[in-house]
Parts: C-alpha cells; structure tokens; sequence
C-alpha cells in the first residue's frame, strides 16, 4: 500500500513538473520576446519556477550564509551536485540572476534547452578544447556586464557523500575576469530526490553560502590553487549543515 501510494503520489509530481516547466518557460520567453530582455526570464526562474518546483517535492530549504556577499556585484558561485533538484535548489537559494555554466548536450533537453539558449547559459564542449577558451571569454563578459555566474565544478552528479575533484575550468574564467569565487554547500537534496531515479520524498534541503575568494591579482602559482580552496571551502560548509 505504501509502495502504491509513493507510486500515485510521484506520477503526479512528475505531471506537475512537466505542465509547470513548459508553461513557465513558454511564458517566459514570451515576455522575453516583447521585452527583449533577459533579466526577466532569469528572475522569474528563481522567483516562480524554482520555488514552484520545490513546494512540489514536499521540499523545504534552510539557506544560511547570505550576509557573506554582496549581491550588487558580480561573482562565481561554485556548488557541489547530488540531484537534478540543485539547480532550481540554487535558482531558489541564490538571490540574484544566475546564468549557469552546462554541458552543450542540455541545448536539446526538452524546454529547459530553449530557455538556456535564449537566456544566455554559457554552454560547455568538454570534448574540444577551443570550448574551454570560449567559456572563459564567455564568463569574462558576463561579469564585465555585472552577472553571477554558478557552476557544478565536479562535473557530473556525485552519488558519493566525498566530494570529487573540482574541474579548473571554472576557475580560469573566474581568474580571468578578476571576479570572487563563492563556495556553495547543498545537502539534503540526494534524500529528496536520490539518484538516478525521479522519485521525490519530503524533506529539507540545506544551503550553505560561504565568504567569497578573490581572484584579482593573484599570481599564476596562487590562481592554480584555486580549485583546491574552493574544494575545502565546500567541504568545510558541508560539514556544517550535514544532519
């Protein structure tokens, strides 16, 4: 019977998730369209379909940390990735617009690729390496324009509790554009919606935001040092929100 009833309970949210995204995202693009502007779309991801999508999980978040930046600046915000569920997680937690850094094969996800697209993602070729340089110019222009930035600098999903090495090309970007590095911290989102499966179970997803890391100025030895602070910084705000 409880199997029965998970059952029943999930097929709806996943109904609920679909009907939501594509009508959000249609509407989205919409104004776009009339508007010709893209700060639109990006508040109304955190505003309305992040949080929509949450409340449909039976999630609740516990964000602590804010005070530690300044949001009237640009900045690259780096988080570690457990579940589909981070990202509006991290649309919902971060206020500030957000344009993430994403594998080229999302460009084809149903919905989620036209908004991408249309609102300026930075798309990532990991098999070309012309694409890591694009992606640093393509940072490099945001943050001279005032945008944040996030990324999942492990590269995939981690269905570990240790976190994996973190990709340095984020970091080059930061570096680059002179912009901080904020270390962000997600637990609780894998027991919300584990891997790989779309099943969803009630719970509270915590949100740790740590004290931003220059990159202006640094030297080349301390830039390549980079992935490493960023990596005990998260590792360090994991331990405390973990429960």
């Amino acid at each position: 019977m409880t199997r029965l009833y998970w059952i029943s309970i999930n097929a709806g949210q996943a109904l609920f998730t679909s009907v939501w995204t594509g009508l959000w995202v249609s509407t989205a693009l919409l104004i776009m369209a009339l508007t010709r502007d893209r700060r639109i779309p990006l508040a109304m991801a955190r505003r309305i379909w992040a949080p929509g999508l949450i409340w449909c999980a039976g999630a609740k978040l516990d964000i602590r940390g804010l005070e530690n930046v300044d949001f009237n600046r640009p900045h690259v915000f780096v988080a570690n990735h457990v579940s589909t569920i981070d990202i509006p997680v991290v649309f919902a937690a971060i206020p500030v617009n957000l344009r993430f850094i994403i594998k080229k094969e999302l460009t084809f996800a149903p919905f989620v690729g036209l908004f991408a697209w249309a609102t300026g993602m930075v798309f990532v070729d990991r098999k070309e390496r012309k694409g890591a340089l694009a992606v640093v110019k393509r940072v490099g222009s945001l943050s001279a324009a005032g945008q944040s930035v996030i990324a999942f600098p492990e590269g995939t999903r981690n269905r570990s509790n240790t976190l994996l090495p973190f990709k340095k090309g984020v970091f080059v970007a930061a570096c680059h554009g002179g912009v901080p590095i904020v270390p962000v911290a997600i637990d609780g989102s894998r027991e919300v919606m584990p891997p790989p499966s779309w099943a969803l179970r009630p719970g509270t997803i915590r949100v740790a935001i740590g004290k931003p890391i220059p990159t202006a100025g640094l030297s080349r030895e301390d830039s390549e040092m980079l992935p490493k602070r960023a990596h005990e910084a998260v590792a360090a705000l994991r331990k405390t929100i973990v429960m």
